[in-house]
């Protein structure tokens, strides 16, 4: 009798140390042939988690550098955003629905975890579609999806519209604030202060999209990209793919995980976005405004847009940062968590002053938790 698959059938193999070793040596071989510094960015939270919890960057050769890039939704959340959530939460008709740590990221006039003790009704899902049930059991009350995420979780705001749409739903409405990986890396790369040699490309995106959207760093800014899954030995095997490019002088794409990610992605889900999103400017924050790198509703589900329905209570004003908070520099890639003289003592993950310690994906949270820097 075959042996019932179970979860971690699908992840040992890729935590062995064994395999980690073997490929730090094949880094490291190959590393002595370059005569520079490689700067890695790892542009999702995602894979930074992987490389602090695995020790990665001490498997590695000093002549291999880790950049941590801004792909984790909540740090590049601006404040302004923060505070229209929390000014819609403050209504006393409103339930406001979104995902996971955004509830704790600090804005103008406190976190939504903040505005939940004031008396407003804040709720956390894991899947949007809890939004139906929350909406169903709660009729004289209107639900707003305060919806985040980059391609990875935009098809499941889609989806959940689509159901709203189906069920002529008249208390669940759309605040949506999805965000696109490739733009905010090429305003990176045409930065002045870019010290970004090489990309690994986040794998959960390029399921959505496909491993296209990089094509034109390796073609047009000469950055190679390798498409990596999350496990240790997946990071692993990325960092030597990208290595070798170096060591025969090339800078193409290459696609690690492909165990999922194909040239083309998700066609069903890029056509669900299609349907029912338009791209539009997002101001990233710490970055600014990146033309065409985040998503709202269409003008024809205006009906739905919270944006458009309580745009007069929405604040209109342009909230100032914490100045101590370096935040905007970490998600630039120009400083690490460690160049922040908040971090770790005023800053930390039970009193977060910038949104990188916040959420389980910033790098801050990161080197707190894994960095031995616990004090």
């Amino acid at each position: 009798m075959e042996k019932e698959l179970e979860l971690n059938d699908l992840y040992d193999g890729f935590r062995n140390p064994e395999v980690m070793k073997a490929y730090a040596k094949l880094i490291e071989e190959d590393a002595s042939k370059l005569d520079k510094t490689i700067n890695i960015m790892e542009v999702c939270g995602g894979h930074t988690h992987t490389i602090m919890k695995y020790g990665v960057p001490q498997l590695l050769p000093s002549n291999i550098n880790f950049i941590h890039g801004p792909g984790c939704p909540v740090c590049v959340m601006p404040k302004d955003k923060i505070d229209s959530a929390y000014a819609l939460a403050m209504q006393e008709d409103i339930i406001l629905v979104t995902l996971g740590d955004m509830i704790k990221v600090p804005g103008s006039n406190g976190s939504l975890q903040d505005a939940r003790s004031k008396g407003a009704d804040v709720r956390f899902v894991y899947s949007p579609m809890d939004c139906i049930k929350i909406a169903d059991e709660n009729p004289s009350k209107t639900v707003v999806f305060f919806a985040i995420g980059f391609e990875t979780t935009t098809p499941m705001t889609c989806s959940l519209l689509k159901t709203v749409i189906a069920k002529d739903m008249k208390n669940l409405y759309f605040h949506v604030n999805h965000v696109t990986v490739p733009e905010v890396m090429e305003v990176l790369v045409q930065s002045d202060d870019c010290k970004i040699d090489a990309f690994l490309g986040p794998s959960h995106v390029s399921v959505i999209s496909g491993s296209k959207i990089y094509e034109p760093f390796p073609k047009k800014y000469n950055k190679p990209v390798v498409v990596s899954g999350f496990e240790p030995v997946d990071v692993m095997q990325s960092i030597h793919m990208l290595i070798r490019q170096f060591v025969e002088n090339r800078s193409d794409l290459e696609v690690e995980y492909k165990r999922l990610v194909s040239f083309e992605g998700n066609l069903k889900a890029q056509e669900m976005i299609d349907t029912y999103l338009k791209k539009v400017t997002f101001k990233f924050r710490g970055v600014g405004e990146v033309p065409l790198s985040g998503y709202d509703l269409k003008d024809e589900f205006d009906k739905y847009n919270a944006k458009v329905i309580y745009e007069k209570i929405l604040p209109k004003e342009t909230p100032k940062e914490n100045k101590a908070c370096k935040c905007p520099e970490i998600l630039k890639g120009v400083a690490k968590p460690t160049d922040c003289k908040i971090f770790g003592n005023v800053c930390t993950p039970t009193n977060p002053v910038g949104s990188c310690m916040v959420s389980s994906e910033g790098a801050c949270a990161a080197y707190y938790k894994y960095g031995n820097l616990l004090k």
